[in-house]
């Protein structure tokens, strides 16, 4: 696992869920760089289905090749899956459920073209996480998705997110708009991305080896290890939690319940008293953590694990 905060880079701001009118988008593939330009993100996957639209480049936004695929697995269940860095689109009739193809098959092909998945809107979809261990190219979950929490509350996936890391599978996440309506369910969440160089196969790079991590809001400074323990420092913030594992971990926060369990404060924000600081004590043969971010107006960050 990388450790984006100790690693050469660029951080780019990427949108990385996103529709125009070449599937069920609102905005022509243009409007919706501007869009994102307009409000300063620094990279932008345009995801349509079953499409790879191409914009034209742009000097203040990295354009990533992107789509989105529908799959079906054994069983029957229907699995939406974000793909990055595919040079060509799969031989499917966008209206015909019937020619979707079987998941493994999908991200096979997507494997040998160097792309890289991520499951979409896990909790909204419903997906069973045993699906996800050994899938070609899938290297992590969609772990927030604004427009599945704007209409139906169902954006959150922590849970699966969790159970995939319990039992052992490396994964990463993202956390993304879902853009269909620019304006209402844009600009709400955000991956972080740590690319090597500021292009398209930097932003697949860092993908592939989570050097990013999650927002819809807060910021990490850093993450490093420190004797005995773990150092995170962030933006102001009213809790800031270790997760390692079931009934394990640590946390602080700060307020009504203020709270310290394997964590020490070290830093806080003169004006409001919020963490921006924290050193854990991580449990007794923990050997990766994520970290959570809460700040005081309902956002929140994910990091990817870390090696401990």
């Amino acid at each position: 696992m990388t450790n984006p905060f100790q690693t050469d880079g660029t951080w780019l701001r990427c949108a990385l869920h996103a529709h125009t009118t070449r599937s069920d988008g609102e905005l022509q593939p243009e409007a919706l760089v501007d869009h994102y330009e307009r409000a300063e993100w620094t990279g932008l996957a345009v995801t349509d289905h079953w499409t790879i639209t191409r914009p034209p480049a742009r000097d203040g936004v990295v354009l990533v090749p992107g789509i989105e695929l529908t799959c079906r697995t054994e069983s029957g269940i229907w699995v939406d899956v974000l793909v990055y860095g595919l040079d060509r689109e799969l031989d499917v009739e966008p209206d015909n459920y019937d020619s979707y193809p079987d998941l493994p098959d999908a991200m096979a092909f997507v494997a040998e073209r160097g792309g890289v998945a991520y499951i979409a809107h896990p909790y909204w979809t419903n997906v069973p996480m045993d699906v996800v261990p050994g899938l070609p190219a899938v290297v992590g979950i969609e772990v927030y998705n604004a427009g599945c929490e704007i209409e139906c509350g169902r954006g959150l996936s922590t849970v699966h997110w969790d159970m995939l890391l319990d039992a052992g599978h490396p994964c990463f996440a993202v956390a993304c708009d879902d853009t269909h309506y620019a304006g209402f369910d844009s600009g709400h969440a955000w991956t972080m991305v740590r690319a090597a160089e500021p292009t398209a196969e930097g932003v697949v790079a860092a993908l592939r080896e989570g050097a990013a991590y999650a927002s819809t809001g807060p910021r990490f400074d850093t993450i490093e290890p420190v004797p005995g323990g773990l150092l995170v420092r962030c933006s102001p913030c009213k809790a800031v939690t270790l997760c390692t594992g079931p009934e394990d971990g640590g946390r602080a926060t700060v307020g009504r319940l203020a709270f310290r369990h394997r964590a020490k404060i070290v830093d806080r924000d003169p004006s409001s008293g919020l963490i921006t600081a924290v050193e854990f004590a991580p449990p007794p043969g923990a050997a990766a953590a994520r970290i959570e971010l809460a700040d005081g107006d309902g956002g929140t960050a994910w990091s990817n694990p870390v090696a401990l």
